[in-house]
């Protein structure tokens, strides 16, 4: 019996006719590209607001709507990459929080430089990462279990720990503290490019899309990821470390869940323990409009970053276009059926133009 392998482009692939070794057409390996159908709905909503909202083409407000695409993109591509190897992660939302409170308190109380407190986040929020892979692949639980279970007990752990310890619902400014200026210009600083000012976190958001696309197209572990999400006991079968793969891929989202969480510390020097609960859903819609498929083995981190800056551009296309925000969450709805709608279509296209 032949397993089963996993192009790297994100299809599966059967041996006898490795798309990776068979010359294809310019038009075929268009057809194959996970994004696809994110990359045209992202220029139909980019030509629709362009010509409905007044000012959107505005490079100012072309700034704002990567900045806002960049505090989704930076979780929705360690998202992609797990869904890729088959798994979800309800817990990336409030991970993001906790890891944001970490820091906060930590350096507060032990009134230590703020880069302890960052050094700390980043330990225990790849802990938890580490953990829920660990109990997913200890347990056979789904994933859907696992994180739901670890998002209740930090949603709780966040709100409990801060009451406990600074007696209400957000933490203290450490705005004075020493460490702050360096640490703000690392996570929250704005870069001013030809007069238009530009958050920080659109350079982290590239720079994480580069390095997951690298790691997709480029590597070993690569395919490792592509192979478990398609079919994990066949990649097993074959010599792929499952176990280590999917820890792997959970450390990952944990590591956007700091990066994420260092920005709304070093934003605003407070936080609120409430933050970031529904969250999650929004990087899982991101990367399905990006092309991920529900059911593994499927998408690109191109894609992922493509589904954020369809979010980004609607959601403030509707206030430019000076439109009642209540709307927002059916275009966001509408958004994600067409486009695995069309995902799908161009999956099968895809498909049988390698048969």
């Amino acid at each position: 019996m032949t397993a089963t392998t996993t192009a790297p482009q994100g299809g599966p692939v059967g041996t006898a006719g490795d798309e990776r070794i068979l010359p294809r057409s310019p038009l075929r390996k268009l057809l194959a590209r996970p994004e696809l159908g994110s990359v045209v709905g992202a220029i139909a909503v980019f030509v629709f607001f362009a010509f409905v909202a007044d000012g959107f083409l505005r490079a100012t407000s072309l700034s704002t709507v990567l900045y806002a695409s960049s505090t989704i993109g930076i979780m929705a591509v360690p998202v992609a990459l797990l869904m890729i190897g088959g798994e979800f992660d309800l817990s990336a939302g409030v991970m993001v929080t906790s890891s944001a409170l970490i820091s906060s308190m930590f350096s507060y109380q032990m009134t230590a430089n703020v880069w302890v407190g960052v050094g700390v986040s980043l330990l225990v929020t790849l802990a938890i990462g580490a953990f829920n892979g660990f109990m997913l692949t200890r347990t056979g639980l789904p994933s859907f279990i696992i994180t739901l279970g670890t998002f209740l007990m930090l949603t709780g752990m966040n709100l409990g720990f801060t009451k406990l310890i600074d007696g209400t619902v957000s933490t203290k400014t450490i705005g004075d503290m020493e460490g702050f200026s360096s640490a703000h210009a690392v996570f929250a600083s704005t870069v001013t490019v030809g007069g238009v000012d530009f958050k920080i976190t659109i350079v982290w958001w590239l720079a994480l899309v580069a390095l997951a696309s690298w790691i997709l197209l480029r590597t070993r572990t690569g395919n490792w990821i592509f192979a478990v999400g398609g079919n994990q006991d066949a990649a097993r079968a074959v010599g792929v470390p499952v176990t280590r793969t999917k820890i792997g891929l959970y450390m990952g989202v944990a590591l956007g869940a700091w990066i994420s969480g260092q920005h709304l510390l070093f934003s605003f020097d407070a936080v609120q323990s409430g933050e970031g609960v529904g969250n999650e859903l929004i990087y899982i819609i991101a990367a399905v409009i990006g092309g991920c498929l529900i059911t593994g083995g499927y998408g690109s981190a191109v894609g992922s970053a493509v589904g954020a800056l369809l979010f980004g551009m609607t959601s403030k296309g509707i206030v430019f276009a000076e439109w009642n925000p209540d709307w927002f969450k059916f275009f966001l709805g509408a958004m994600l059926l067409l486009a695995t709608l069309l995902n799908t279509w161009v999956r099968r296209r895809a498909e049988a133009s390698t048969k």
